[in-house]
């Protein structure tokens, strides 16, 4: 598969992708995101709004794949439920428009569950219909591929041929403690004060347990619905941004640029993938 990888972010479809296939080219406008992806792949995103993307340079391109992630937030639990009125949502629909201009052979899109039912999936599925492109739609949690990490995702596949749905893989999750790092940060440790004005609100796991709440975006700023917090015997800390790399199924080498800050790793991962699920979506490919 010769693929685009858009909304790019850490690289995740990149290293969901295996050898199926080859990126072409990827797409974020975070800095973060792109020297994130650059470290860790060794190619650099293109820095491209992709709201301004010009259909030539994809058709130059030559892809016969999308892989993408759109902004979850104009569809998730917490956002402000806008669809494609959020500015947000401003990329997906000019992709949309590129995509009636170029289509590609193959698409997989990854999105929160409230993205099922949106405006956003209605035009989407307008849009695969129009190419005479086959669809599958399904649910996945991590917590079914062996990760003790609930991270329920929408999956749409699209093909120009046939497509067959695949059973879904029921992996039991190991501990928590096979993911922790060796030597613990202290900094993450929550401060007494801190604590005590949260504990009522935080999900609290321990080592030994085998599930943990999705962590988002604002994990690291936020206490309550954020994501889970590990109580050890020197009390309560967040995960480390290390340790939520390797319930997401990220590989062993992979880091981040030593000057970014905790907060900006934390919000890269809550917009990351869980690699054992993106890749099970591109085997139905």
């Amino acid at each position: 598969m010769k693929v685009l990888e858009l909304f790019s972010g850490l690289g995740g479809w990149r290293y969901a992708l295996r050898d199926r296939g080859h990126v072409l080219a990827a797409y974020d406008v975070s800095e973060a995101a792109n020297a994130t992806y650059a470290l860790n792949h060794g190619d650099d995103p293109r820095a491209r709004e992709l709201a301004t993307l010009p259909s030539r340079e994809v058709a130059e391109l030559g892809a016969d794949t999308w892989v993408l992630s759109p902004p979850c937030q104009p569809f998730c639990r917490m956002g402000n439920h806008q669809g494609l009125e959020d500015p947000r949502s401003r990329a997906f629909c000019h992709l949309m428009e590129l995509f009636q201009q170029a289509p590609p052979d193959r698409l997989v899109l990854e999105n929160v569950g409230g993205f099922l039912g949106s405006d956003a999936h209605a035009l989407l599925s307008e849009q695969l219909r129009n190419q005479g492109m086959h669809q599958l739609e399904f649910q996945a949690c991590s917590s079914h591929f062996g990760l003790p990490n609930q991270r329920p995702r929408v999956f749409i596949v699209a093909s120009r041929r046939s497509l067959k749905a695949l059973p879904m893989p029921e992996l039991q999750p190991g501990p928590l403690a096979d993911y922790l790092d060796q030597e613990e940060d202290e900094r993450l440790y929550l401060r007494s004060e801190t604590l005590a004005r949260h504990i009522h609100g935080l999900d609290l796991v321990e080592p030994g347990d085998r599930r943990s709440t999705c962590f988002i975006g604002g994990y690291g700023r936020r206490f309550v619905a954020s994501g889970p917090f590990l109580k050890t015997n020197l009390g309560v800390r967040r995960f480390s941004p290390s340790e939520v790399a390797r319930l997401l199924g990220l590989p062993a080498g992979f880091r981040f640029p030593e000057a970014l800050s905790f907060q900006s790793r934390y919000r890269l991962l809550g917009n990351g993938l869980s690699i054992p699920v993106a890749a099970w979506a591109l085997d139905h490919l």
